[in-house]
């Protein structure tokens, strides 16, 4: 991990959680906060965003949304916008999660349009950029990530480095028990920050890219030393306050 970018944790709740859930886990998050230096996401369904900023409010965590919708307003039913996330106290959305685009078979033009969205209205979008194992094995990984990263490019190309965030998903390690290697990660980082270097030119160098495939406490640490990994998106294992925090606490603080 570059001492110079702040690395970022976040926790993806997915479809779990309840009110109580919500303030539990922040109660026993909170007793065991992450050293200065290290920003904290916290990303639950959209009916308890509310009520988790409530819950965190003051203790420095960012909440976020796990998606939006690419519209700003219309007849558009059971979509949410990027102003009223905004307004809910989101401060970042996750965009094109492997999910997302496998079951609700979003394109990466709709990923593109939630990008633009994102970005206007103020949010910080965190795309979600990988290959399945398929891909994989046919060693296409670059190939796909250069599609996705491309279809972004036209958003990506005007934002500020600490504007947007990568989140690397080898969609093979997602809620299988496997995970990509801290050398297998790297290698697909190193190659993003890369490929975002011909997009956003110097500012590549700055901006996040977290790894999202089945991070857990006993990993953390040695995926977090690699030198391009900016971070994590956590999903089964952030839904244990003290679990999450102990992966928070494994990514070196930032030294300004």
């Amino acid at each position: 991990m570059n001492a110079a970018r702040c690395p970022l944790v976040a926790a993806n709740w997915k479809l779990h959680g309840s009110l109580r859930f919500a303030d539990d886990w922040a109660r026993d998050f909170l007793r065991r906060p992450p050293p200065a230096g290290i920003e904290v996401l916290v990303c639950p369904a959209f009916v308890h965003i509310a009520h988790l900023a409530r819950a965190l409010e003051g203790s420095g965590v960012s909440v976020g949304a796990q998606n939006l919708s690419e519209h700003r307003d219309g007849a558009f039913t059971g979509e949410v916008s990027a102003a009223m996330l905004k307004e809910l106290g989101c401060d970042y959305v996750l965009v094109g999660h492997s999910e997302r685009r496998r079951i609700y078979r979003e394109s990466d033009e709709q990923i593109a349009g939630k990008l633009r969205a994102a970005a206007g209205a103020g949010l910080k979008p965190v795309l979600c950029v990988g290959e399945t194992l398929a891909q994989r094995r046919a060693d296409d990984t670059r190939e796909v990530l250069r599609r996705q990263l491309d279809a972004a490019a036209p958003v990506l190309s005007g934002l500020a480095a600490d504007a947007f965030v990568i989140a690397y998903e080898p969609v093979w390690a997602i809620g299988t028990g496997e995970t990509a290697t801290p050398e297998q990660a790297q290698q697909a980082h190193a190659f993003i920050r890369d490929h975002l270097g011909g997009l956003a030119g110097g500012r590549a160098a700055d901006a996040r890219v977290l790894y999202g495939g089945s991070v857990k406490t006993d990993n953390a640490t040695s995926l977090f030393q690699m030198n391009d990994v900016d971070g994590g998106l956590v999903g089964g294992a952030s839904l244990k306050a003290e679990a999450f925090a102990d992966i928070c606490r494994a990514a070196p603080p930032r030294r300004d």
